[in-house]
């Protein structure tokens, strides 16, 4: 029996209102869950996109005492699906914040979380440059849950994508999905987007669901949006080819993860092999 899994991918444009950007998603959800999606995925920085440090550090607070980690609970529990929440932003214990998915149960339970490892420190040119590192604290962790349909599902965030030993990792492991929500910026995402998503599809044999944010932010940020669902031979299985804020809904057939992982091995790892001649 083919183990086909409808699945959600919610695009948003969160601004620095958690309450709000809940709001602002929960319609999408609902539209997915009414559709028969079983697991639904939204981008990086879902509950906020706040590029203000001070702001965001003197408002965030520790994953036990933030009443948006229940609501999203509570939703997933009325909907009654499996829900990656892309990121949320938690206080951790050095004075900065973790970049953090989590992975809501049908029944409202948190069943995993995974704290972003590779932080974006980087100098696109001019004044367009990011610190994150300043404001987050790195993840050390690969992580993956076994989820609907005892799909094995591995987590990542965004700039991980550009990593491919955490994907060779968690390919290696077994996954069958691996999860990249995102808030890449537009010079970047023009360039790189379809194209890493792709590549780290190919190299795991595994499907890749990107959920994006999209748009100009209230914080003056743009994102690059194209959320995208990529097969394990690499093809597009589905895309929102803009920046709005949408719904992508797509049946998926985990069985193609074993029939590619068949015709192409690649994904075990390469042989030993002495190093270059000096």
């Amino acid at each position: 029996m083919a183990r086909k899994l409808r699945v959600g991918v919610v695009q948003m444009r969160s601004g620095i209102e958690p309450a709000a950007n809940r709001a602002a998603a929960t319609p999408f959800l609902r539209e997915a869950a009414n559709a028969g999606a079983r697991l639904i995925v939204t981008p990086e920085c879902t509950t906020r996109l706040d590029r203000n440090r001070d702001r965001l550090l003197g408002e965030i607070r520790a994953e036990n005492n933030d009443p948006e980690i229940g609501a999203w609970g509570r939703l997933a529990k009325d909907l009654c699906v499996w829900l990656v929440l892309g990121s949320t932003t938690v206080a951790s214990d050095d004075g900065r914040a973790f970049n953090r998915s989590l992975v809501y149960t049908p029944d409202g339970k948190i069943a995993a979380r995974y704290n972003k490892i590779h932080l974006f420190d980087v100098q696109l040119g001019g004044k367009e440059q990011y610190r994150e590192s300043a404001t987050f604290a790195p993840g050390d962790q690969a992580v993956m849950l076994a989820g609907p349909m005892d799909a094995k599902i591995g987590l990542t965030i965004c700039y991980d994508v550009r990593y491919p030993e955490l994907y060779r990792a968690l390919g290696s492991a077994g996954a069958e999905i691996i999860t990249v929500p995102a808030a890449f910026t537009v010079p970047t995402g023009l360039a790189h987007w379809e194209v890493l998503l792709r590549a780290r599809a190919i190299e795991t044999s595994a499907f890749v669901i990107a959920a994006a944010q999209g748009g100009v932010h209230e914080d003056g940020r743009s994102t690059w949006g194209h959320s995208t669902i990529v097969g394990p031979w690499g093809e597009i299985v589905g895309k929102l080819d803009h920046d709005e804020p949408g719904v992508l809904i797509k049946d998926i057939d985990l069985d193609d993860v074993q029939t590619a992982r068949e015709k192409i091995p690649a994904w075990r790892g390469p042989q030993k092999f002495e190093g270059p001649a000096q």
